[in-house]
């Protein structure tokens, strides 16, 4: 069983930073791509950022390009989200996702991705 669990949401202030976090577990996890996804109320989950297995490709939305960076640690099953000046409509639930057994280029549409976090909420106040 496949278990991606994040962290480190919250409170920040416009302007702020914030990073969160993805713990991946599970015995048959391989190698995967990752990405973090978002749903503010009353909207559709959209793409924030992809990174894949080795690290070496990344991608991300254009609304947070340049203040938002992803990064993973193979060695530790962690995946982060780096997130600076933040905006009020940064506020969403954040979700982390894993492509399982996939080592090709990243991957932006939510329907690729097989195992999905629970979610964690940053809420940025203006």
């Amino acid at each position: 069983q496949v278990q991606l669990v994040e962290s480190g949401g919250g409170l920040v202030q416009a302007g702020g930073s914030l990073r969160i976090s993805c713990a991946v577990s599970g015995r048959t996890f391989g190698p995967s791509a990752m990405g973090w996804f978002r749903q503010a109320p009353g909207k559709e989950r959209e793409f924030v950022a992809a990174i894949s297995w080795s690290g070496g490709s990344t991608d991300y939305a254009d609304s947070v390009k340049g203040r938002f960076t992803i990064s993973r640690d193979n060695a530790k099953l962690m995946v982060y989200l780096q997130m600076n000046s933040l905006k009020a409509e940064d506020t969403a639930v954040y979700y982390c996702a894993a492509k399982a057994y996939y080592t090709g280029t990243v991957r932006t549409n939510l329907r690729d991705y097989d195992y999905w976090g629970q979610g964690i909420q940053v809420t940025v106040s203006s």
